[in-house]
């Protein structure tokens, strides 16, 4: 196991280096530019926007959400929000060219919209298999909540 890891983290090493060899030798100094202003803007998004935002939606649900709900809401929560950040750029048409009618040549809205419907029917049916589960549970041990009763 620890021979597979090592072997995929050179692997990951090599890739990676290939690829800083290929931004570095192949790009002109503005995208090169343009490439670390991006990721520097990414991380200063991610750490002082993101983060704690996701972290004061998880602590509001926590307080609001039934325990049963929690679960999924957050899967749903991190589903929904990694593929509205990757449809950022295609959502807000960015790289649009008017000579070229073959980039962003789809309703990329329409596409995210059935992918929130879908996210939030995957929320619901974990809802509801979690609230089914916790039910059988509580079948189980008579629907007492004393102290040895398991404290949920």
């Amino acid at each position: 196991m620890i021979r597979v890891r090592a072997g995929l983290g050179a692997l990951g090493v090599l890739v990676g280096g290939y690829g800083a060899w290929v931004l570095l030798t192949r790009q002109d100094q503005d995208q090169l530019i343009g490439a670390a202003t991006w990721l520097a803007a990414g991380v200063v998004l991610h750490d002082f926007v993101l983060a704690p935002l996701v972290l004061l939606l998880l602590a509001l649900g926590a307080r609001v959400l039934p325990r049963q709900v929690r679960a999924p809401a957050v899967v749903g929560l991190v589903v929904l929000g990694t593929a509205t950040l990757l449809a950022v750029p295609v959502l807000g048409r960015f790289g649009e060219r008017p000579d070229n009618a073959t980039l962003l040549d789809r309703d990329y809205t329409a596409g995210w919209l059935v992918v929130a419907g879908l996210t939030l029917v995957g929320v619901t049916v974990g809802t509801w298999i979690s609230r089914s589960r916790h039910r059988t549970t509580d079948d189980l041990d008579g629907g007492e909540r004393g102290p040895g009763a398991g404290g949920r």
